[in-house]
């Protein structure tokens, strides 16, 4: 019998002041039966990170046609394609015919090296990618702050990416693999 997704209701404080970006989020996170934590929350990272009124979460992992997140124009166009993790090249070829933009997250240390290795050449031609690496111990510490009900704030201020709850306050360390992000690494 297949598992049901996890429901997490999320209050999300954003100050970017790179963007002049400012608000209170409330999001519902659907938790696929076979995310991580540390996935869920660099979803949640990745949004706080391009945080927009048209910025939505897709089915994610249920869907193959579909990035993690995304935000569609008026005309349902796809103008910024974002996907965790390590997609294969095939999949960002696909985003980057389809969205104005493409964004990867990638964490996991090493096996983000060995990924970049194997796709590096075959991504370098599209202009509308941007690949930005998380340090696996920032990903790692994000993920004991998952709960069914999560008050955070992420703070980002000249490139300098932070994000709390009551507890735990996470420094993410970065780094800009390919093409050209406002988070540009530390």
């Amino acid at each position: 019998m297949a598992r049901n997704a996890t429901i997490l209701k999320v209050s999300l404080q954003i100050a970017d002041m790179d963007r002049h970006f400012y608000d209170t989020l409330g999001l519902t996170v659907a938790q696929h039966p076979s995310e991580t934590d540390e996935r869920v929350m660099v979803r949640i990272l990745a949004f706080a990170l391009n945080a927009h009124a048209a910025l939505q979460f897709t089915r994610g992992l249920s869907s193959d046609n579909e990035p993690d997140i995304w935000r569609k124009n008026l005309r349902d166009e796809i103008d910024l394609w974002i996907d965790v993790g390590q997609p294969e090249e095939n999949r960002i070829r696909k985003a980057c015919q389809r969205a104005a933009e493409v964004c990867i997250y990638c964490y996991g240390g090493q096996n983000v090296e060995l990924w970049w290795r194997q796709v590096a050449d075959k991504v370098s031609r599209h202009q509308n990618l941007s690949i930005i690496d998380l340090a696996q111990h920032s990903s790692r510490a994000l993920a004991p702050m998952v709960r069914r009900q999560m008050d955070l704030q992420c703070n980002i201020d000249d490139g300098d990416i932070c994000i709390s709850d009551a507890d735990t306050s996470v420094y993410i360390e970065h780094r800009q693999l390919y093409g050209n992000s406002r988070h540009q690494g530390s």
